[in-house]
C-alpha cells in the first residue's frame, strides 16, 4: 500500500510527490549513472544518460521483484543544474519511457563532481514492495 502525502492547501507538485508512506519489504538502491551494464557511456548527453541511468535503477529493483511504481522515493545528484532544467522536454519523455506515470517524493541536488569523470547524473532510489506483491 502507498499514500502520496500532500498537505491541505499546499500547490500541486509538477513531477513529484513531497511526501509517500508506504507499507511493506524495502528495496534500495546505490547511486546509478548513466553507464550500461559493460560500465561504458554510449552518450555524453544529459537526458540520454539520464535514461540509462533510470533504466539502471528499474533493473535493480527488478531483482528484488520490485517494479517502477514502487518506488517511493529519488534522489538526483546532477552535475550541472543548468543542463537539468535545458532538457527538461527531454528527460520527461525519458522518464515516461522508464518510469511511466508514476512520480515518488524525489530530491534534486548539485554536485562539484561524481566519482566517473563523465557522469552528469547519478540517481538513488528507495522502492517498498507491497506484501501482496512478494
Amino acid at each position: 500500500m502507498m499514500e502520496f502525502l500532500q498537505p491541505e492547501g499546499w500547490k500541486q507538485p509538477k513531477g513529484y510527490a513531497n511526501g509517500v508512506a508506504a507499507e511493506g519489504r524495502m528495496v534500495f538502491t546505490g547511486g546509478m549513472i548513466g553507464w550500461n551494464a559493460d560500465e561504458v557511456f554510449e552518450t555524453d548527453e544529459f537526458a540520454g544518460q539520464t535514461e540509462q541511468a533510470l533504466r539502471n535503477v528499474v533493473a535493480v529493483l527488478a531483482q528484488a521483484g520490485a517494479k517502477p511504481e514502487h518506488i517511493v522515493r529519488m534522489t538526483w545528484y546532477v552535475t550541472s543544474k543548468q543542463e537539468y532544467l535545458g532538457c527538461q522536454r527531454e528527460l520527461g519523455a525519458a522518464y515516461k519511457r522508464v518510469i511511466g506515470s508514476h512520480f515518488p517524493a524525489m530530491a534534486l541536488v548539485q554536485v562539484v563532481a561524481l566519482v566517473e569523470d563523465d557522469a552528469k547524473v547519478e540517481i538513488e532510489a528507495t522502492a517498498v514492495l507491497p506484501a501482496s506483491d512478494q
